[in-house]
């Protein structure tokens, strides 16, 4: 791992001053050429990009042995510079100088420095890390002739005329603008400022010739640039020859109301010119080499101060070798995070169980259907984790309908086998209630003891079943939160199993899990696919299994689309199915009226279907029904004895009605593609094909890639990958809300997703090779920096 540059020029005016130092000085007469050779280390220390403090130290250093050219006065010479030196030779002198606020530079007062920090730049090292968002390349210019509507252009022009106006907006407000219309041979165009004009009247004045940088924009049947940048290159036309434009890339900063790009600008330029040599590299030396990458300093050079010869569009696209080196720093610390609490998971004590044992080979027996060969490659990955004696940590990603509930009940079946129970907390009652149907009517004949968990469930209950768990008389529970309420107590808890994980906060997982002395097996469960490449990293303390393979006989679903004004295509479909003896269900965003955003409520709209099909019987559910309504509307759909459905999402996960055929999604632009493909995949679960009528009655341009999504394909996977790219990785991930990961400041797990596999890679190799970091304190304590205490990340998952 290399150090910064500003550590080894350090150690290199270091090395022969400590030297010399040696045993009382001893060895200062071998020393030879002493003065030279550090006033050369010395000076080329001074111009990196370091402090001015550690600048001012070198210049001492240099100065004293200019004057050490008396007999002993060489001695004092190296005493003043170790002495001189000593406060920048500590470990933590680069971490102070980066944490300083970034009011030490100049330009950067107080105010601005609250702005920046309400965009998370605390610090010098936040800004050297808060990249340009895009670059302008002002190395080929634009003529006013050649502007475009929508384009950024850089242009020169001379001011025609300026001066302030008066402006009304709608709603009657108004104020003062200053504006000015600047000219070349090839046309004219106006410039406008809202805000910030009095400094601009001295700038922008009759005569000066400005270089011009902004959007264009249409206004009327003429071109504006409202708030262009603009940089004086000669104030008054007699001033001679036109001066030279200056041609090179400027990046441009996300920058805060308040503060100038210019100034915001030049406070980056100085941070990289004065700290960037403190920024340690990370990354193996190995792989450095192998992929020629630059120095962070370097890198951090490359970005903020492109070179005239510099790849604009690689900059702009994040491919530029600078990019490379900084993701790769960051996704290197991710992944060594991760790394580090996976290793940790695998060395914790567990239970080794029974996975061929007459239960289990019974309860396969008895299943109603062969197992597909993903279910069969995933079970025995599962069943090789139980049958070790430390914690399985497996993700279970299966798109809807892939069955992965009965994996979770033969892993249920192995562990009441070796004497253990197990818990399975699903995020809402409605998926609970039907992952405990399930799960019985999988279990019928066979001797395992099924119980269910819910706040719903009466107190008199509840207590009896937290007994018979405490007696060991319960062998699996199903449950919502009510599982983590004290005293749910487990004689012996073996397994976990969380469906739908990421509905659940970091605390209410970890509480699962209990306080055994040993840690019990862990099974989470998901049907909201994650694309492998990201997977990997987002549960990276997690092995991954995937049921790429949905059971024989499911029918696809079609998916159309309807518009406001199409009703009665919806109740044409509703007729034509009732009349097959298939079953329906309509499902709403609310359960009533929202002014705000314009709902139709479920309940009144219940209502309405039931006065428009008197014929058929109309069943309501939604999360606040009680649990005893709620479940009987449910069974009665269950068994055949309603026709229509009408529901909220709490119908989203979970729910198998294999006589329903026909999906109606109301207001299908509110929902997320997630929860429009977990709706979809309520029908067409038995023998008979399925319909999913979406009905969008407004339109986003988000909304609208939803839909089409939804429109091209039915592949869970497929979908995953489209609503990443609609979302983007922080809001698709949850990382922030779960706790999953920590902020990422450079990286994008998405575009970089070419990156993380040499970075994972990297990161269990350095892992591999050393176990707790305990070689390398210094990178152990950068990941604890980026995550906190690594070891503790354990806990987390």
């Amino acid at each position: 791992m290399e150090g910064s540059p500003s550590q080894l020029a350090l150690e290199a005016v270091l090395r022969p001053l400590e030297f010399a130092a040696r045993d009382d000085y001893a060895q200062l007469d071998r020393v030879v050429d002493l003065a030279a050779s550090l006033e050369q280390a010395a000076d080329r220390a001074s111009h990196g990009a370091v402090p001015v403090e550690l600048r001012k130290a070198y210049r001492a250093v240099r100065d004293a042995f200019r004057k050490a050219s008396k007999p002993g006065a060489e001695r004092a010479a190296v005493e003043r510079a170790l002495t001189v030196l000593a406060p920048f030779a500590r470990p933590e002198f680069a971490r102070e100088a980066l944490n300083q606020p970034p009011s030490v530079l100049p330009g950067l007062g107080p105010r601005r420095a609250e702005l920046l920090a309400k965009r998370g730049i605390r610090s010098v090292e936040d800004l050297l890390y808060r990249l340009p968002a895009s670059y302008d390349d002002r190395r080929h210019l634009d003529t006013i002739g050649s502007l475009q509507v929508g384009r950024h252009a850089t242009f020169v022009a001379r001011v025609l005329g300026s001066g302030f106006a008066g402006w009304r907006g709608r709603g009657g407000r108004g104020g003062r603008l200053f504006e000015a219309v600047v000219g070349d041979e090839t046309g004219t165009v106006q410039l406008k400022w809202f805000r910030g004009t009095e400094a601009l009247e001295r700038t922008v004045a009759k005569g000066a010739l400005l270089l011009v940088t902004g959007d264009v924009k249409r206004y009327r049947f003429s071109l504006e640039l409202q708030h262009p940048e603009v940089e004086l290159l000669q104030a008054e036309p007699d001033e001679g020859a036109d001066p030279e434009v200056p041609r090179r890339i400027v990046p441009r900063y996300a920058t805060p109301d308040g503060l100038h790009p210019r100034a915001l600008r030049r406070a980056v330029a100085k941070a990289v010119a004065d700290f960037s040599d403190l920024v340690p590299g990370r990354l193996p030396d190995a792989l450095v080499q192998e992929r020629s990458l630059p120095t962070p300093a370097e890198a951090l050079r490359a970005l903020h101060l492109p070179d005239l010869d510099a790849d604009a569009v690689a900059l702009s696209d994040a491919r530029s070798p600078g990019h490379e080196r900084l993701i790769l720093e960051e996704l290197y610390l991710l992944e060594l995070g991760l790394a580090l609490r996976r290793d940790r998971q695998a060395r914790a004590p567990g239970l080794a169980l029974q996975t061929q044992g007459p239960r289990l080979t019974a309860a396969l027996r008895g299943l109603p259907f062969r197992l597909t060969g993903a279910q069969q490659r995933v079970w025995k990955e599962i069943a090789g984790d139980l049958a070790r004696p430390h914690p399985m940590s497996r993700l279970l990603e299966g798109d809807v309908g892939s069955g992965k509930t009965v994996l979770a009940y033969l892993a249920a079946v192995a562990v009441a086998e070796s004497g253990h129970q197990t818990a399975l907390m699903a995020p809402t009652e409605l998926l609970a209630e039907q992952h405990y149907r399930t799960l019985c009517s999988l279990a019928k004949g066979s001797a395992l003891r099924i119980a269910l968990l819910t706040s719903s469930v009466t107190t008199g209950h509840a207590e009896a079943i937290k007994a018979d768990l405490a007696a060991g008389e319960v062998d699996l529970v199903v449950g919502t939160q009510a599982l983590l309420q004290e005293p749910v107590g487990f004689r012996s808890r073996g397994l976990v199993v969380v469906d739908e994980q990421h509905r659940f906060g970091v605390k209410q997982r970890a509480a699962l899990r209990g306080r055994e002395t040993y840690r019990p097996h862990t099974l989470v469960m998901t049907a909201t696919p994650i694309p492998r490449t990201l997977a990997m990293t987002l549960h990276g303390d997690l092995d991954l299994s995937v049921l790429d393979e949905l059971p024989p006989g499911r029918q696809p679903v079609q998916t159309l689309l309807l518009r406001a004004g199409e009703g009665r295509e919806v109740v044409r479909a509703i007729r034509e199915a009732t009349a097959r003896g298939e079953q329906v269900y309509v499902v709403y965003p609310l359960v009533e009226e929202s002014e705000r955003l314009d709902l139709r409520s479920a309940s009144e709209s219940a209502e309405r279907i039931a006065s428009a099909f008197p014929d058929l019987r109309v069943d309501l559910v939604h999360g606040r029904l009680d649990a005893e309504a709620r479940s009987a509307a449910m069974g009665r759909f269950e068994r055949g004895e309603t026709q229509l459905l009408v529901s909220t999402t709490v119908v989203e996960v979970g729910v198998d009605v294999p006589n329903a055929t026909l999906m109606v999604i109301e207001h299908a632009e509110r929902f997320g593609l997630a929860q429009l493909h977990q709706l979809r995949g309520r029908v067409g679960r038995g023998k008979k094909p399925g319909t999913c009528l979406l009905v969008a009655r407004g339109a986003s341009e988000g909304s609208e890639a939803r839909l089409a999504a939804m429109l091209e394909t039915t592949d869970g996977f497929t979908i995953a990958e489209a609503d990443l790219r609609i979302r983007g990785p922080g809001e698709f991930l949850g990382t922030r809300q779960h706790g999953r990961l920590p902020d990422l400041r450079i990286a994008d797990l998405l575009r970089d997703r070419r990156w993380l596999a040499v970075a994972r890679e990297t990161a269990h190799d350095t892992v591999r090779r050393d176990p707790g970091l305990e070689r390398d304190p210094a990178l152990r304590e950068a990941v604890t920096l980026r995550w906190g205490e690594p070891l503790a990340l354990s806990e987390v998952g």
